[in-house]
């Protein structure tokens, strides 16, 4: 549960962070200053992001996430082609966010980037971005979008981000209770991956049949056994 800081407490858990000397202080007061979720924090948890200690890291992007929207746009307008793992970070909060602002860059993270776990978390915020306030034709667009990403994903070399697309494709489920056309490609995308032939990874194919038989019972009247 977070709570507002107060301008005076806020700036003592920046400061905190800024005056770390050792890595275990700086997880310590990241870790503080996160569980505020103040956008006010906002700068300070994303130069976090750029230092190297994976654990403060990661509670900056908890922190991050927590703040939600008004943490995209500093990230994307901050997006450090130079600063790989900087970006890596940026990319797991942006898709924890779920925002579509970040459709682009999860598309490309999951096509092209060179970590499986950062492609993994792209492929899990495809299943999940939040629609709310478009249009119909742009609500489609992106749930388009999203499917086509994860399709490509499907041929991923790593089992791990296999593995997430069939999470997100489930995910995606109910962005596609209007669009039948493209219930069924799902529904296909999934069926691959349960095939042997075509999914050698156990555990792939039982998180592929878990989605198929949770569709089932929610969309009882398809034909889920292609």
């Amino acid at each position: 549960m977070t709570t507002s800081a107060s301008p005076d407490e806020l700036a003592s858990l920046i400061a905190a962070v800024k005056l770390a000397s050792t890595g275990e202080a700086l997880l310590d007061a990241t870790e503080a200053l996160s569980a505020k979720a103040d956008p006010g924090s906002l700068d300070c948890l994303m130069e976090i992001l750029t230092y190297n200690n994976p654990g403060a890291a990661v509670a900056a992007v908890d922190g991050l996430i927590s703040i939600g929207e008004p943490a995209v746009a500093p990230l994307l307008a901050n997006l450090d082609q130079h600063n790989y793992g900087a970006r890596a970070w940026a990319i797991r909060v942006l898709a924890g966010i779920g925002d579509v602002r970040g459709l682009a860059v999860l598309e490309q993270a999951l096509a092209k980037d060179m970590v499986p776990s950062v492609r993994r978390a792209a492929a899990h915020g495809l299943g999940q971005l939040q629609l709310q306030g478009l249009g119909q034709e742009q609500q489609v667009e992106v749930i388009r979008r999203c499917l086509a990403s994860l399709e490509r994903g499907l041929s991923d070399g790593e089992w791990i981000v296999r593995y997430a697309v069939a999470v997100g494709l489930e995910k995606l489920t109910p962005a596609l209770h209007l669009l039948s056309e493209d219930a069924s490609r799902l529904i296909e995308s999934l069926s691959g991956l349960v095939n042997e032939e075509q999914e050698p990874v156990m555990v792939v194919r039982m998180r592929a049949d878990l989605a198929l038989r949770r569709l089932k019972a929610k969309w009882p009247d398809r034909n889920l056994t292609k």
